[in-house]
């Protein structure tokens, strides 16, 4: 890129210096050649009026008439002009000065003998004007005048010639320097083409690694997404096992001791019913008996709810809502279809109105909540709603692991979790599971 910027630099530089040399060269050539188009014409000026003056002169000296005087005096006027103009022409030019000083020398001489013929016509002295004009003196220097008239115009012309040959040399040189720096123009921007192809080349095998890298993690990202929603769906499946067991222990173990002391109690009270003092402790302990044996229920229930396996999932969620009505004082209102579905996904839809209720005990400061069940032909819509103060789902906490537990028991089992609230409008959790019929 900077070898593209530099050749473009000095193109641009040699452009403009060809062309400023080239201009002040044919300037001068062209001022050679208006001096010497003037030199020319001012010779050619003063040729015409030495014949002018020769012809004035003749036609006075054959009529004797002041008409015919009166061309010659206005030519030699003429002539004083002509050679005071190439003076000052050829002033710097010593070749054309040291001409127009023989050719001025040979004029002076012409116009003397003319003035000395005419002015011995005028004073009638008729054979002394005609012994000059017989001599040869006035053709000898009208041939002189014209030999140095010539060599002038020879002058002029070489003058010329070669303000053409430079003028000719400048647009060559314009040329040639017009076709240089079109050929390194084009060669700063092929380099620049060049250099540009590269430069995309290198992007693009840039873009190429990076894409490679950026699929490769995404690929990591999926697989260890999806090895963390398979492990955190078989901790789900293990603690529900685990509440399973703890429940079925608790109601084997736990129930049938409780159950045991109640009877013995009650044999004791039988036995002790002449000490009112003794019956009062019996009486006492069978009541922290009846309410272990209900704290008993309660924890089954909350492990692994019997209902759901004996009376189905439409009971075990009215029991669900009425006793979280109990419990909370929210009124509940219910509207629950029957539905035929695995016993997975009964569980998954227990679970997740159990935490929903859950959330709105804790967090909504609602007073009515409802449970919504459809049953359609191949997928079931639940859907928990409250009018409490709702929340910003866009700004929801990391720390809300019960949401995120919802969704991912949801979408475990092949289902869609949809949460929707507007902060002081409540909020709504709706989840849509498919239907696998039992065989």
């Amino acid at each position: 890129m900077a070898v593209s910027l530099l050749l473009a630099a000095l193109a641009a530089l040699a452009m403009v210096g060809i062309n400023e040399a080239g201009y002040h060269q044919s300037t001068r050539a062209l001022a050679d050649i208006d001096e010497a188009q003037k030199g020319r014409g001012m010779v050619n000026q003063l040729l015409r009026h030495m014949l002018d003056a020769e012809t004035g002169q003749r036609g006075y000296l054959l009529t004797g008439e002041p008409s015919y005087r009166q061309p010659y005096d206005m030519a030699v006027k003429e002539v004083d002009g002509n050679l005071a103009a190439l003076r000052q022409l050829y002033a710097q030019r010593p070749a054309e000065l040291g001409k127009l000083a023989d050719l001025s020398k040979h004029v002076l001489r012409k116009v003397a003998e003319m003035d000395m013929s005419v002015r011995l016509r005028q004073d009638g002295k008729e054979d002394a004007w005609k012994f000059v004009i017989t001599t040869d003196v006035g053709r000898e220097e009208m041939d002189a005048i014209r030999v140095a008239a010539g060599e002038l115009l020879v002058l002029s012309n070489q003058t010329l010639h070669q303000s053409q040959v430079q003028v000719m040399k400048s647009l060559g040189l314009a040329r040639v320097g017009t076709a240089i720096v079109a050929l390194a123009a084009l060669l700063a921007f092929f380099l620049y083409l060049r250099q540009a192809h590269i430069l995309r080349s290198i992007g693009e095998r840039q873009q190429e690694v990076l894409q490679r890298e950026r699929n490769a993690l995404e690929d990591e990202v999926r697989e260890r997404t999806a090895s963390l929603a398979e492990l955190a769906t078989h901790l789900q499946d293990v603690r529900e096992t685990e509440r399973g067991y703890l429940a079925r222990e608790l109601h084997d173990e736990l129930g049938s001791l409780l159950t045991a002391a109640k009877l013995d109690v009650a044999r004791l009270k039988s036995r002790l019913a002449d000490s009112p003092d003794a019956i009062q402790r019996l009486q006492h302990l069978t009541e922290l008996l009846n309410s272990g044996i209900a704290l008993k229920r309660r924890i089954i229930e909350d492990l692994r709810p019997s209902s759901l396996s004996n009376l189905g999932l439409v009971a075990s969620l009215e029991i669900l809502g009425r006793e979280f009505a109990e419990r909370s004082g929210l009124q509940i209102e219910m509207a629950l279809e029957p539905v035929t579905m695995d016993e997975s996904r009964q569980l998954t839809i227990y679970r997740m109105v159990q935490e929903s209720l859950t959330n709105i005990g804790k967090y909504a400061e609602a007073t009515e909540a409802t449970i919504v069940l459809k049953n359609y032909e191949n997928h079931v819509i639940v859907e928990v709603a409250d009018n409490g103060k709702g929340f910003d789902t866009q700004h929801v906490r990391p720390s809300t692991h019960g949401l995120a537990g919802m969704r991912h028991r949801v979408e475990a089992a092949r289902g869609k979790l949809t949460i929707t609230s507007v902060p002081g409008q409540g909020a709504r959790v709706s989840a849509m599971l498919p239907v696998i019929k039992q065989a």
